[in-house]
């Protein structure tokens, strides 16, 4: 029985919004394109293994969440994945339905896997009615409407700014004729008499749609699910909000949105009615995975197998080098740094990498010169506790914020509806010079070194000396110092490329490591830090010197700063940059074997090409995040593959540094990998689309085409070469050489992080030694190598 809505019962009422909290929770965030980071699309499903979490999509999205079964199988028949990966995979898998053997394993995989469909909305069962493509019409103006609304000024103008969601939507929806001409009657005044809130029509159009509690979870999901990346933009909103400790409604205005196209389907196509109501007892039904979606995570479970089994196998290297280093060099943890820090290694025996999140430890939000916006150059799941400005004196900073306000002064005439035609007219013959030129990407010689950063704040000495103690146990460079370290960020130049910030430091919030690396450069090379160290258990050498670069992940070169030049390091800096300079010359070796129509000597020219598509793959193919001494991974080629976090455990008094490993460098890391992997797997959900017909929407994100909903994710050209994916999606095997007691103690504390684990989401190893030794198991419980992996204990 159904009640008014105005009559519901306080408490079913809010259960149904306590359903709708959880279905906008479900969504991922997705960040807007000036600052855009990698996220876990699963990010609401943690909770849930593989086979719930494929039952779940399926449902709402109608898509997989494993590599295709034919792919798999094919792996299987070329040995590629063994009969104890399978047979270990098919024991770790809790579903109850999972194949009953290993026989029935391989017998069954050879069948063709059933494709997934999503419940139907009102909107499909409509258009399958009336012969009118509604859900198109409704991504259109919604989308419309949408780009508008959350434009963050590329748009000159935006519909009801200062007002929620849901009132700027009604607003605009009863003024826009759209769906009337498409067939839609009495659509605006339909809006018009909508409730005046988002939670009065959530409530109205779950009496209205019949929509029970038990089926209102995934109902009111698959609705969301419906409007592409743009929930993920207001999931992002919410997330920014929370970060401050606030909130943010949008997420339900939207479904309330959505909630009051289906009410005016329903009844513009009543005879929908009867497929409506079995569409919602099938929403009600218990969420189950089937025997399918359990028989392909357990093949994708094992194909994880065989890769740790490989990756285990060529672990332990060289013994640790004696004596001091001839030079140092901090890089990000970014799987592009694995190949340069290999390559500059191999330049000069005396040559020792260390890795490290890319935002080196300093939680900064950064003010650029010629701006008061700040920046976080921090990973996003902390907040900067740090301003830092690159502002250099008020006459200075004044000419270039002139220069900043014509610039965009400029940009805004050239756009604008009218003046666009003046603009054509009065400067198109002497603009055509600046077109061939940067069309010819003549003039382009690497990017332009900004000014010196600064914190705004001064800190104390003994802050000073606090804070770089900190960040050096966090790096596990406490002793050994070598006369010159280098502190290497990364950023990427791409030209045309509204995912730019896709290609820089993750750690960074989108932005490259310049900022980072240089204030920790200054700190670590300021005399009162020195000074404070020795009271704090840390020396440092007087005649060691900390210089910061910035590593361009497109051409592998690495640009050094001198900050704090000291002629006393002349001849370790020369030796450095020709040390960098032939080790660039071996990465661009091997990275331009991977892209398609590259060599070594083109890399630098798509850099700066506009019509290049794939600058460089990304992070495509990471698989692997290891936390541990670099004796363990030296020498080993891991394709680029590895996110590799220096740590000495035996120097971690009280694993302070090992849960910030696991709980940070780790949790990002996992967000990478997840995002790579959704993309892959679900890439109508998930991926960004073709880049060949996007079109950037209010600054936002990406459309495909000239129009409708939102596009999140990777683009298909960071994944797949046109013949063949560039990643092979894997859940991230993290493999750390730490006691196992202790990494268990820091997952019993942070059940978030250990949800990951439990769940299947990332899988943990143990390492002694440089040797894989235990595997970790849901419920803080460990199994030996030889089970784990097929190899000797």
């Amino acid at each position: 029985m159904f009640l008014k809505h105005s009559q519901i019962a306080p408490s079913l009422a809010s259960r149904l919004l306590l359903a709708a909290e959880e279905a906008a929770r479900a969504i991922p965030p997705a960040f807007p394109l000036d600052a855009t980071v990698a996220v876990n699309p699963f990010l609401g499903q943690v909770e849930e293994d593989l086979s719930q979490a494929a039952a779940r999509l399926a449902r709402v999205a109608g898509v997989g969440l494993t590599q295709p079964r034919a792919d798999l199988a094919a792996k299987v028949a070329a040995g590629e994945i063994s009969d104890d990966d399978l047979a270990a995979a098919l024991i770790a898998s809790r579903s109850p339905v999972k194949p009953v053997d290993l026989a029935w394993l391989k017998a069954r995989m050879q069948a063709p896997a059933p494709e997934p469909r999503a419940l139907p909305t009102v909107a499909e069962l409509a258009a399958g009615a009336t012969g009118t493509d509604w859900p198109a019409v409704i991504a259109r103006s919604f989308g419309l409407w949408a780009g508008g609304y959350f434009d963050r000024g590329q748009a000159l103008w935006t519909p009801r700014p200062g007002h929620g969601a849901f009132a700027a939507w009604r607003e605009w929806a009863t003024h826009d004729l759209t769906p009337e001409i498409a067939g839609l009657a009495g659509f605006c005044a339909h809006v018009a008499a909508a409730p005046d809130t988002a939670e009065r029509a959530v409530l109205r159009a779950a009496e209205r749609l019949k929509l029970t509690l038990e089926a209102a979870g995934t109902a009111f999901h698959r609705l969301l699910v419906d409007l592409g990346g743009w929930p993920m933009h207001a999931r992002w909103l919410l997330w920014q909000a929370e970060l401050s400790g606030g909130t943010d409604a949008t997420l339900t205005d939207l479904l309330a949105i959505r909630l009051v196209w289906e009410e005016a389907l329903l009844a513009h196509v009543p005879e929908v009615g009867p497929d409506w109501e079995a569409t919602v007892a099938a929403h009600a039904t218990p969420l189950l995975p089937t025997p399918d979606q359990a028989l392909d995570s357990v093949l994708q479970e094992a194909a994880e197998r065989a890769h740790q089994r490989r990756l285990a196998a060529a672990l332990s290297g060289p013994a640790p080098r004696v004596g001091r280093p001839a030079m140092q060099a901090a890089f990000c943890i970014d799987v592009r740094s694995e190949v340069l820090r290999r390559a500059l290694e191999g330049q000069d025996a005396g040559i020792e990498t260390l890795g490290f999140a890319g935002f080196f430890g300093l939680p900064v939000a950064h003010r650029p010169a010629g701006t008061d916006e700040l920046e976080a150059h921090l990973p996003v799941l902390l907040a900067p506790s740090l301003v830092s400005t690159g502002h250099q004196g008020d006459e200075v900073e004044i000419a270039v914020r002139i220069g900043e306000r014509a610039r965009r002064a400029w940009g805004r005439f050239r756009q604008a509806a009218v003046s666009s035609f003046a603009f054509v007219e009065a400067a198109g013959p002497a603009y055509g010079g600046k077109l061939v030129r940067d069309a010819l990407g003549l003039g382009h010689d690497g990017p332009k070194p900004g000014p010196a950063p600064r914190l705004e704040d001064a800190l104390a000495p003994e802050q000073k000396a606090k804070m770089a103690a900190s960040v050096l146990r966090a790096m596990s460079l406490t002793g050994g110092h070598a006369r010159l370290v280098l502190l290497v960020g990364h950023g990427a130049e791409v030209t045309n490329n509204p995912h730019e910030s896709a290609y820089h430091c993750g750690a960074c919030g989108g932005r490259t490591g310049e900022v980072s690396a240089r204030l920790l450069a200054a700190l670590l090379n300021h005399p009162e830090t020195r000074a404070g160290l020795p009271a704090l258990g840390l020396d440092l050498p007087e005649d060691t010197l900390f210089v910061a670069g910035l590593h361009d992940t497109v051409t592998d070169r690495v640009t050094l700063y001198r900050d704090a030049p000291d002629a006393g390091h002349a001849a370790d800096l020369a030796q450095a940059e020709a040390w960098l300079a032939a080790a660039g010359r071996v990465a661009r070796a091997e990275r331009a074997m991977r892209l398609p129509g590259a060599t070594a000597e083109t890399l630098a020219r798509r850099a700066v090409d506009w019509a290049e598509v794939r600058p460089e793959w990304g992070l495509a193919g990471c698989s692997a995040f290891i936390a541990a001494p670099r004796a363990v991974t030296a020498g080993r080629d891991l394709k680029g593959r590895a996110f590799l976090h220096s740590y000495d455990w035996r120097s971690d008094a009280g694993f302070d540094t090992l849960e910030l490993i696991l709980t940070a460098p780790v949790v990002v890391a996992s967000w990478i990998s997840l995002q790579y992997y959704g993309s892959t797997v679900a890439p109508g959900l998930f991926g960004g689309g073709n880049k060949l017909i996007h079109n950037v929407v209010g600054g936002i994100g990406v459309v495909e085409g000239n129009g409708g909903l939102l596009r999140p994710g990777l683009p298909a050209q960071s994944l797949h070469d046109g013949a063949r994916p560039a990643h092979e999606a894997l859940r991230l095997s993290v493999m750390v050489e730490a006691p196992m007691e202790a990494m268990g103690a820091i997952l019993r504390r942070h059940e978030g992080v250990r949800a990951l684990f439990d769940n299947g989401w990332l899988h943990l190893f143990a390492l002694e030694g440089g040797r894989v030794v235990a595997r970790y198991r849901p419920g803080l419980t460990w199994e030996g190598a030889g089970t784990a992996l097929g190899l000797a204990a």
